[in-house]
Order: C-alpha cells, then sequence, then structure tokens
C-alpha cells in the first residue's frame, strides 16, 4: 500500500541518492584522515578544525538534508522549520569556520580556498534558509533549491576532500618539501 502523495514524493530517490553518497564520503573521510595522521603528524587541531572538520560537516549537512526531505512529513511546515535550523545552524558553522580559519597560522590560504571553504557553503547555507522559509508558500521553486543545496554541499565535500588528498601527496613528493603550488603551507584533510 503507498503512502500519501505529497511534494516531497517526487524527490525520494533523489535523496535517497545524495544522502548515500554523502554518508559513504563520511565513512571514506575518516579512512583518509587516518592514513594521513599515520604519515604526517605536523597538522595542528587548529588547521584540521578549520579545514578538515568542515569537510565531514558539509557532507553530514547533505546527509541531513537528504534524511529531512525523505521523513514522512504530514506538511510541508514541518520540514520547513526542520531545513530551517538547519540553515540557520550552517550559518553559525559557517561564521565559526571561517574565524577558525583566519586565526590559525599553519596554512595561508588563497582565494579559491576561500570560495571552497567559506563562500560557497555559507551560500548553500543561506539559500537552504530562505528555501525553508518560502517551502510553504513557494514550494515547487524551494524544493528545486533545497535540492540544489543537498547536491552542492555533496560536492563542496568531494571538492574539499579531493583538495586535502591532492595536497598531501604533493606536499610528500620527491624535491617539494612541503612546498604546495600555492604556496608554503600545512594543509589538513
Amino acid at each position: 500500500m503507498a503512502g500519501p502523495v505529497t511534494p516531497l514524493s517526487a524527490w525520494q530517490s533523489y535523496y535517497v541518492m545524495v544522502g548515500s553518497s554523502g554518508a559513504a564520503l563520511i565513512g571514506l573521510q575518516f579512512v583518509v584522515i587516518t592514513l594521513i595522521a599515520d604519515a604526517r603528524g605536523s597538522t595542528t587541531a587548529g588547521t584540521v578544525s578549520a579545514f578538515g572538520t568542515p569537510t565531514v560537516v558539509h557532507l553530514g549537512g547533505a546527509l541531513l538534508v537528504s534524511a529531512i526531505m525523505s521523513a514522512p512529513w504530514s506538511s510541508l511546515l514541518a520540514a520547513s522549520v526542520a531545513l530551517a535550523i538547519c540553515g540557520f545552524a550552517g550559518l553559525g558553522y559557517g561564521a565559526i569556520v571561517l574565524a577558525r580559519a583566519r586565526r590559525q597560522t599553519d596554512y595561508r590560504p588563497v582565494w579559491e580556498d576561500w570560495l571552497w571553504h567559506a563562500m560557497l557553503p555559507g551560500g548553500a547555507y543561506l539559500a537552504l534558509t530562505l528555501a525553508a522559509l518560502f517551502l510553504h508558500t513557494a514550494a515547487r521553486i524551494a524544493l528545486f533549491v533545497v535540492g540544489g543545496v543537498a547536491l552542492g554541499l555533496l560536492f563542496i565535500g568531494i571538492h574539499n576532500s579531493w583538495d586535502a588528498v591532492t595536497y598531501h601527496v604533493l606536499s610528500r613528493s620527491p624535491g617539494r618539501h612541503g612546498q604546495h603550488d600555492r604556496g608554503a603551507r600545512t594543509k589538513s584533510s
């Protein structure tokens, strides 16, 4: 027996795919950080909290948004409240990450780092907050925005994970002596 058809019903497969991808990548991130930690012990907690932990949080954000959008809500208003809480929490966390990134001294971020670690996640959480506020009045558009945010957080996590891994591989290459092509820095995954 099928449940009631709601505006969220058409999105179920989409969120199963995005949410499971986010969950799998979180697990993979734990494996990578363990391997990097075994190979190199010079990364500080400040660098990890500014550039490593947010990657897991954004992948978790994609998973959480997918779970919220897959839940059997009785109304869009309840989903809207849950998404708004996530959006506001993401904006608050983004402010904390920005402060940590500016405060840490192991790593000199370049423009691309500010884009992927601060601007894009901040924009995603802002879009999520706004979509949540309009979910019950402009559902069709808001549903596409929420879907885009979930996928965007997934891609942000993928990019930032890949950037960290390639940095660590390149910084250990013979002749590099810890120099990355963007400048001397210690970047965490």
